[in-house]
């Protein structure tokens, strides 16, 4: 039997996937290749995903902690025991401090059903704190909202007729596959492909160019193009005549913004900033593909917003190959108020909690919270200011449930561990964030042990706390036909039935996308907003502007003088956020906890390739191997993340340097907004 399935990951991807079944075990996993986006291929993590859901340290049952926090120790316990247990514990404190309850999920799944629906509905009826899932991509999907109306942008799939394509902050051979072979495409027909990035990745490696610009910067490289590109009229009057609002304004702006003023800023040469900007300025159809990456700093939001406006400058969206592409989800149009069923919370307004602030909130004495339910998550692992986070889950007086299909770092503090289950046992209905396509998750094998999808875990603990209303009784099924139940035009014709039997459907859009090639965007002018009315209101420069990282050089000299160098966390290749970084293949893939230097910087701390050496900042430490391979520009140092910090040899990972600052827009997270000290420990290359 062959199931129609789809990738739940955090990826812009979103695969189709097909799973061979014999005698009610999947046999096989591969890509679907009728889809047209992912074209039949998998990211080698989830080409071995049935080593994921076999696994022997799978969890199969509901256990109940019997050591101390933090020793992993549990024993078994029924699905009764356990519900009834944690209800127990969350009737009282729904009926007196309901705020003091805190759900902490985020997107170990994607899909509808098991991320955001029957677990929204379950807080908000209880009136629980919310959270704002604010780890990954929140200051740059404000940022774009800003210049562009919503997180919408160029059809990925026509990346390969670019003529020009600036990946920004981009590492599309690790996170963005398919992207990369129409990358690649665009390159064999003559394209030129520029890394922006201060680390020389895989994909910076097969570029024609790469601008290595400091961490941070890549709004002032951004206004600093603009500067060249309008002073030597390499711009599109007539489509910035029709379709932009505040030129004028623009261009007064960037006066000040010349190439060498960038180039110091950046630290890249002068000819190099204008060079960019004249390749931008005259080849065409150029495309941007801007990641989440240089969004993870203090100014994050408005350099976002400030790239954003490159293409309407030069009308690269006059072509289906042109524009800029942060995220595609805003075109689609799930209803997501039926899906979560805010009007549950009865006019209540709950407290709102920054999950990059999560070690704060942990540790509070006003206001505690009493309980958190983590699914879909591992927060030990994954947010910043981990001795905090720690602290926060070692408190004896917080109750922790986790649902997982892994005993993870979290878990290890759990008061309750429930079992889920992982892709090929649930059902579930997803959109992408990096192509135009919906997809249906069929379920290919019944749930592993005693393991349960959140959706069912939410329904039992609704009918134990004794919610009654209708919508707590809805199916799996019924919560994707809602999610499609849209008066969108673009969801028209998109059908759960239909797409069950297909395993995909792509979006009511043309089949050559050029969605701003007449204006139309979704901005309160609906045009592209140079000028925004909208950040003015929010009492922000309403212009783009440079908007520095908290910890550089230039914008903190004093706190760079004891950490002179950046410090970087990007995905580890083998690795998806947490996920997978638990499986053996994918350790001794990875290999160990390491700390690429550049030569010079390396060299001024008497390091070597191999040595062992402690990374540290006011806020903590780890050990890692350096790697001096000169893929990090000078002055920055990267260690390729997340490891669990149970697999780490000491304990420790990225997250136990990083800030729980909050960007400039969407109070986003600012993972790369991080100054460190690097010392050697000894020169010992197998120790």
């Amino acid at each position: 039997m062959l199931v129609r399935a789809a990738c739940p990951h955090d990826c812009p991807d979103t695969c189709g996937m097909l799973v061979t079944v014999e005698d009610g075990v999947a046999v096989k996993i591969q890509g679907d290749p009728s889809m047209p986006f992912t074209q039949g291929t998998l990211c080698t993590k989830v080409a071995h995903y049935l080593e994921r859901t076999y696994s022997p340290d799978r969890l199969l049952h509901p256990l109940k902690r019997v050591g101390p926090k933090g020793s992993g120790r549990f024993e078994r316990i029924s699905w009764d025991q356990a519900l009834d247990e944690i209800a127990a514990r969350l009737k009282p404190l729904a009926e007196h401090s309901p705020e003091s309850i805190l759900p902490l999920n985020y997107a170990g799944t994607m899909g509808m059903v098991q991320y955001s629906s029957m677990d929204r509905r379950f807080f908000h009826r209880l009136g629980a704190s919310i959270l704002d899932r604010s780890l990954c991509s929140s200051a740059g999907k404000a940022g774009i909202k800003a210049t562009l109306g919503g997180s919408v942008g160029m059809d990925p799939e026509r990346f390969d007729e670019s003529k020009l394509i600036l990946l920004w902050g981009a590492n599309p051979v690790v996170s963005n596959l398919h992207l990369w072979s129409r990358v690649q495409e665009a390159k064999r027909r003559g394209a030129k492909v520029i890394a922006i990035d201060p680390y020389r990745s895989l994909s910076a490696e097969k570029c024609t160019q790469h601008v290595a610009l400091l961490p941070g910067t890549d709004g002032a490289l951004a206004l600093g193009m603009m500067h060249v590109m309008i002073a030597e009229d390499l711009i599109d009057r007539d489509y910035i005549a029709r379709h932009t609002l505040g030129f004028e304004q623009l261009a007064a702006r960037v006066k000040q913004y010349t190439p060498q003023w960038t180039a110091r800023t950046c630290g890249l040469q002068a000819e190099e900033v204008a060079q960019l900007a004249r390749d931008y300025g005259s080849i065409k159809p150029a495309a941007i593909r801007l990641n989440y990456g240089m969004q993870r700093h203090a100014g994050g939001g408005i350099a976002a917003r400030t790239v954003a406006c490159l293409p309407a400058l030069t009308g690269a969206w006059r072509d289906v190959a042109g524009g800029i592409v942060l995220t595609t989800a805003d075109f689609y149009g799930f209803d997501h108020a039926a899906l979560e069923r805010p009007d549950l919370l009865g006019g209540r307004k709950p407290r709102v909690i920054n999950h990059a602030q999560i070690g704060d909130a942990l540790t509070a004495l006003e206001r505690p919270v009493k309980a958190v339910i983590v699914y879909n998550n591992n927060p030990v692992a994954v947010c910043p200011d981990s001795d905090k986070v720690l602290a926060g889950f070692r408190r004896e007086d917080l109750y922790c449930v986790v649902m997982d299909s892994f005993l993870t770092d979290t878990a290890d503090y759990a008061d309750i561990v429930l079992p889920a289950t992982t892709q090929l046992e649930h059902v579930d209905v997803h959109k992408s964030y990096g192509h135009l396509y919906v997809l249906a998750n069929n379920p290919a094998i019944a749930p592993v042990g005693e393991s349960l999808p959140n959706s069912e875990v939410f329904r039992r603990l609704a009918a134990r706390m004794g919610f009654d209303e209708p919508c707590f009784g809805d199916s799996d099924e019924d919560i994707c036909r809602t999610a499609l139940s849209s008066a969108s035009p673009r969801m028209r014709g998109v059908d759960w039935e239909g797409m069950k039997q297909t395993g995909w459907q792509r979006l009511n859009v043309a089949e050559r996308f050029a969605p701003f090639a007449e204006g139309g965007f979704p901005t309160p002018s609906g045009k592209c907003e140079f000028y925004s009315v909208a950040l003015e209101r929010q009492g922000i420069d309403p212009l783009p502007f440079f908007n520095p990282p908290a910890e550089s050089a230039q914008s903190n000299p004093a706190l760079a003088g004891e950490y002179p160098l950046a410090f970087l966390s990007p995905p580890a290749r083998n690795f998806l956020n947490s996920s997978f970084a638990h499986l053996k293949r994918f350790r001794e893939l990875e290999g160990e906890p390491r700390l690429e230097m550049h030569e010079e910087d390396a060299a001024a701390r008497a390091i070597a390739d191999g040595d062992r050496v402690r990374v540290f900042n006011a806020r903590g430490s780890l050990k890692l191997r350096a790697r001096v391979n000169g893929k990090p520009r000078r002055g920055v140092v990267v260690a390729p993340s997340v490891w669990w910090k149970k697999y780490a040899p000491d304990g420790g990972n990225a997250n136990n340097l990083t800030a729980q600052r909050t960007a400039d827009l969407g109070g986003g997270a600012t993972f790369y907004d991080c100054l460190v000290q690097v010392e050697r420990l000894d020169a010992n290359p197998t120790d």
